[in-house]
């Protein structure tokens, strides 16, 4: 074991159990930083109130029997029973070389692995993924790749809406341009926005198309071969449109992953059954309802959850309770996480209550909707095009990569590039710019996009942290070693170093946190902690030029173990790093 942490609540568990018997040998030691020394226990004040006795005295016997042999090299009792605990150097040293040596880096792998649905991303068929996406996209998948790397099985889903009303207008309008449209780049259906757009004005203005759009949804619903053929077209040009974005962002979304509301149709007069058999759905004025208790209006009165519209349709909440259904009777999974924008909160919440009356949900199968905040302009507002309509996605990637370009230039960097690879290494600085920015802020929260900020190779930046992994690769190219053959042996002679290390350590249980909390954002503000705390080892620590051979030799292990964290760590979150700039 290589988490500090961890290692040191196990033996405050010991020692709380030598001490006051082993009914305490699972308590909460209460870990946490210290501004004294290394790490901080907090047990004995909550537990003084148990024991009838001065959390001083409870501090006292917990150090007197503690077990600090090869991990405390020293311990103090101060203010009224918090316990200070500085950690050996030779225990620092020693986990940071085994870290070096394991292909995890010390991150241990889920205990109970679990079956875990992502859903993320979700875009709609035949309409260009604009700005909205972007989060849903770029944290869901750092939480898919966090995940799957602590050991779970991870289901990635897209749920993508490629079913409903609109597609009625849709492929009237795409007979009207010819179904060869569709198969040009340069066709009016390969600008989705356009293609939409169109379909909607003339629905909107044209009484006879509308009237044939609306017929197509019912032969739609029906099934008509004819009609589902003509669907389909739309479906895998808006699919080829996708995979471009999630190429170009780097998202390991793929059309197996897509499970659009289309795949639950046939679920969802079954799923309905269900809820009425169960007595969960009842009619009322003329539609089908579910009133999960808890849940009233302004009036008071209990808010309903419409299961079938009194026109016999259904909608969203049907067919995310049929998915849930689906998931738990067919998949069989654990968890699922909703990566979905926060506006959607009430409506997940009275979903998941429904589907927990129904017995869906329960103590063995979790949901959780992984709220994302809304992205702002400088102006503190949604993001909006000057003219006040929506962001495309990738006409905001494309001024991402833009600004990287000259914001590169600026800098000092490899002269002898060639054209490719300069265009390589902006386009990885862009996106990871734009991944990082997003990631390194809570799902919940809103935030500010802004290009100056975020484009900077200072600060808290995607740019900053992979001009790090590039830095210490040019330290092994400069000194004619490869990375792979670092191992030290390392020794801990410098503060800087002992910073360095601890920081190392920490790595992976902040993988494990953001794993099980579902919150990239913690990974994030940890790799940029660790760039800072190998910045004030690089300045304080010669490596190639260290005063001897032991010393060289575990400053450069102790180089080639934090860029293996730092590039492990960018790519859970989807972030590139060159290896060059």
């Amino acid at each position: 074991m290589s988490v500090p942490q961890l290692v040191i609540a196990a033996r405050v568990q010991a020692a709380l159990s030598a001490a006051f018997g082993p009914s305490y040998a699972d308590a909460d030691p209460v870990i946490r930083p210290s501004q004294f020394a290394d790490l901080q226990a907090n047990v004995a004040l909550p537990l003084a109130k148990k024991l009838g006795r001065k959390p001083r005295e409870v501090a006292e016997e917990i150090v007197t029997n503690l077990d600090t042999a090869d991990v405390i090299s020293e311990v103090q009792v101060s203010g009224p029973g918090f316990i200070n605990l500085t950690l050996s150097d030779g225990w620092i040293a020693a986990r940071t070389q085994q870290a070096l040596g394991d292909e995890r880096l010390g991150v241990p792998a889920a205990d109970k692995p679990q079956k875990v649905v992502v859903e993320y991303s979700s875009p709609n068929v035949a309409k260009e993924m604009h700005v909205g996406h972007l989060r849903t996209t770029i944290v869901g998948d750092a939480i898919a790749r966090i995940l799957a790397f602590l050991g779970h099985d991870v289901i990635r889903d897209n749920h993508v809406g490629d079913w409903g009303t609109p597609f009625g207008m849709l492929i009237e309008h795409l007979l009207d341009l010819g179904e060869d449209a569709a198969a040009r780049d340069d066709s009016s259906v390969s600008d989705l926005t356009a293609f939409y757009q169109a379909a909607r004005g003339k629905f909107e203005a044209d009484a006879a198309f509308a009237d044939r759009a609306r017929a197509r949804v019912v032969a739609l619903q029906a099934g008509d071969p004819e009609t589902l053929r003509l669907w389909g077209i739309l479906v895998e040009v808006s699919k080829r449109y996708f995979n471009h974005v999630y190429r170009r962002l780097g998202v390991t979304l793929t059309d197996d992953d897509i499970r659009g509301e289309s795949f639950y149709n046939d679920l969802l007069a079954t799923t309905v059954a269900e809820l009425e058999s169960k007595g969960i759905a009842v009619v009322s004025d003329g539609a089908l309802c579910a009133f999960p208790p808890g849940f009233t209006g302004r009036e008071g009165e209990p808010l309903p959850v419409i299961i079938r519209k009194s026109d016999g349709g259904y909608n969203y909440s049907t067919t995310d309770l049929a998915t849930i259904r689906y998931r738990v009777d067919t998949e069989h999974v654990d968890r699922m996480v909703y990566v979905v924008g926060a506006p959607q909160s009430l409506h997940f919440q009275m979903v998941f209550a429904v589907a927990r009356m129904a017995g869906w949900l329960g103590d063995d199968v979790a949901a959780v909707h992984a709220q994302i905040g809304n992205v702002l302009g400088t102006d503190g507002k949604i993001l909006r095009t000057r003219a006040g309509g929506t962001v495309k996605l990738s006409e905001l990637v494309d001024e991402a990569v833009e600004r990287a370009g000259a914001a590169f230039d600026e800098i000092p960097h490899d002269e002898s590039f060639d054209a490719a690879t300069r265009a390589a290494i902006v386009e990885a600085v862009g996106v990871g710019a734009v991944k990082y920015a997003d990631l390194s802020v809570a799902l919940d929260s809103e935030y500010v996009f802004d290009f100056d900020r975020m484009i900077s190779f200072h600060g808290k930046t995607g740019p900053y942290l992979q001009y790090a992994t590039v830095r210490i690769r040019s330290i092994f190219r400069k000194g004619g070693v490869d990375p792979e053959s670092a191992t030290g042996p390392i020794v801990i002679g410098h503060e800087a170093e002992r910073a360095l290390a601890l920081k190392l350590l920490d790595f992976g249980a902040v993988v494990a946190q953001a794993g099980e909390t579902c919150e990239p954002h913690r990974l994030a503000g940890y790799l940029f902690e660790l760039a800072q705390a190998y910045t004030g080892f690089f300045e304080n620590c010669p490596v190639l030029k260290a005063p001897d051979e032991p010393t060289r030799a575990s400053r450069l292990a102790l180089c080639a173990a934090t860029l293996r964290t730092l590039a492990t760590g960018l790519d859970l979150l989807g972030v590139p790093t060159p290896e060059r700039m």
